[in-house]
């Protein structure tokens, strides 16, 4: 889908219904995203501290659950989060927006239809001998990511728009950086809509249950983020091109959606293009109807590859479909436990190859009435890995454009080949801060398949794989490691939250003995590793500001 034609009409439209509103009549044409950052931060200091109180709950993620007061308020949707580790979506649109009218401006408390938003963030990392590189030693980079949003609701019914603007950079690394860091000056959305508020009537409680068809360039996440995810913590983010169409919404006892995409290739100096290659399709159903005990998810996801003869990766130049049927059920039994359960299965050809394979989680929690608001977790995760690289049959589970952090903070496995026990304990002394610890092993489901993002294995536009993190005769092992995890988080303000990380992974027999297979004493040529015993330290502190 080509995307320009498009998107200029958005912008120009975008910008005549702006210059409408006085309030920016006297801003320059051209954007300058830092100077507008500091003129919104110098108006969000000077508003008063009740309204900065008031938005606060949008603009950051909460550390601890909401009231009771904010629980009772919303009682009329059907909507429940799961308490699971990371699985709920960030909201359409993302935390960080707001109408105009709730930033505090008397000037703005009537423009209820205009939504925008400004978002810094900033992360150092340490990381001593990261197993993700062939090479040992320390890296301390330093990451930038700034996102601006705006966005036409409700004025022009049932025509809706939004732009999303993302710059991510890297500073001080020791290696080169690829497009899971670096993506200069590139929209993450930047789409239309068609939105009827009560196209379908309305639910049981009330709730208007709406038809949206939205076409163009969307970033978004759904279901448990395991397959359809912007990436949070990593410095750039998932998008694709294509429609999403939605009977119903949150708030309703049911909701379908229904999709057919390209995903988008971060091109980091460049501006980003869809992947004509691939296609990426499906259709959600969410039942809530008994959401104060569980929550329903049924949903098909497919791909659909043409080979690229010039593609990056082995993989690119593969014709590929796949095809996902899966569930997924969360909920709380009573106040005795909460848990968050999933299935998936996935057939279809890879090349050659046959696909089969299958990959599932099951999570158990238990949060005990203390103010302190104190949960213990048991996790299981499962993907299958292929059993045999030499038959016609490719096992290996593909998690799509889900996220990887939840599987391992210091990113050395995802959703794939993987099986991966884990406690989690957290709680939270005050409303401002909260405390995380867990405790993790990984082993391979299949020996003789890869762990996914080490010794250079990892799938990007910028480093050739050189095959290191497989061992296809299966001798290596199967035991990954195991990792202690922990983290603190503290919002200073209404505006500003900040993390504390650190993680330590104690290498096992596969990556001991890859390490070992693969050094520079054993190959004697290059590309080699460096000889180190697999162990790693992973600290990092961030700093993420809501601007309005």
């Amino acid at each position: 889908m080509k995307f320009h034609w498009y998107l200029s009409r958005i912008m120009t439209l975008s910008a005549l219904t702006i210059s409408s509103t006085q309030a920016f009549s006297d801003q320059k044409t051209t954007l300058d995203f830092q100077a507008a950052q500091q003129t919104i931060l110098q108006v969000v200091q000077q508003m008063p501290d009740e309204t900065a109180k008031s938005s606060a709950g949008k603009g950051l993620p909460a550390i601890v659950p909401e009231t009771k007061a904010a629980e009772a308020k919303k009682s009329i949707s059907y909507h429940q989060r799961s308490n699971s580790y990371a699985t709920n979506p960030d909201s359409d649109p993302p935390r960080y927006v707001r109408r105009l009218s709730d930033i505090g401006v008397e000037a703005f408390k009537d423009v209820t239809w205009l939504e925008i938003g400004l978002e810094s963030r900033m992360r150092y990392e340490h990381r001593h001998n990261d197993i993700r590189r062939i090479e040992g030693g320390n890296d301390d980079p330093f990451f930038l990511r700034q996102r601006a949003w705006i966005g036409i609701k409700e004025i022009l019914d049932p025509f809706r728009f939004a732009v999303e603007f993302q710059d991510s950079r890297i500073y001080n690394n020791r290696f080169v950086s690829t497009d899971q860091e670096r993506n200069e000056y590139d929209l993450l959305n930047a789409y239309g809509e068609l939105y009827f508020k009560k196209a379908l009537g309305a639910d049981d409680r009330g709730n208007d249950r709406p038809v949206r068809f939205r076409v163009g360039r969307m970033a978004y996440e759904t279901t448990d983020r395991r397959f359809i995810a912007r990436n949070e913590w990593r410095n750039t983010t998932n998008t694709f091109e294509g429609f999403r169409l939605n009977l119903g919404r949150e708030a309703n006892d049911w909701e379908l959606d229904l999709f057919g995409m390209q995903p988008v290739r971060r091109l980091q100096t460049k501006f980003d293009e869809a992947n004509d290659n691939l296609w990426f399709f499906g259709g959600i159903g969410t039942l809530r109807k008994w959401s104060d005990i569980a929550t329903l998810q049924t949903y098909y996801m497919g791909q659909k590859q043409t080979g690229d003869p010039n593609g990056f990766t082995a993989t690119n130049r593969l014709d590929r479909e796949i095809h996902m049927p899966g569930f997924r059920v969360y909920g709380k039994a009573s106040n005795i436990l909460d848990f968050d359960v999933s299935y998936n299965h996935q057939l279809g050809f890879s090349g050659p190859n046959r696909v089969d394979a299958h990959g599932y989680t099951i999570e158990v929690g238990k949060t005990f009435d203390h103010a302190w608001k104190p949960r213990i977790a048991l996790f299981y995760g499962y993907a299958s890995g292929d059993k045999n690289p030499n038959d016609n049959v490719d096992n290996r589970f593909d998690r799509f454009f889900g996220f990887a952090r939840p599987w391992s903070a210091d990113h050395y496995v995802i959703y794939e080949n993987l099986k991966a026990p884990k406690i989690r304990f957290e709680f939270s002394p005050t409303q401002k801060l909260g405390f995380e610890v867990g405790y993790g092993a990984y082993w391979l489901a299949s020996s003789k398949d890869r762990m996914f993002d080490i010794l250079d294995g990892n799938i990007s536009n910028t480093i050739k794989d050189p095959g290191f993190n497989r061992d296809r005769t299966g001798q290596s092992g199967d035991f990954g490691g195991h990792a202690f995890e922990g983290r603190i988080r503290y919002q200073a303000t209404s505006r500003i939250s900040t993390t504390l990380g650190y993680t330590h992974f104690t290498a096992g027999e596969f990556v001991k003995n890859r390490i070992a297979a693969t050094s520079c004493a054993t190959l004697h040529k290059h590309p080699c590793t460096d000889q180190r015993s697999g162990n790693t330290d992973f600290l990092y502190f961030e700093v993420l500001i809501s601007l309005l």
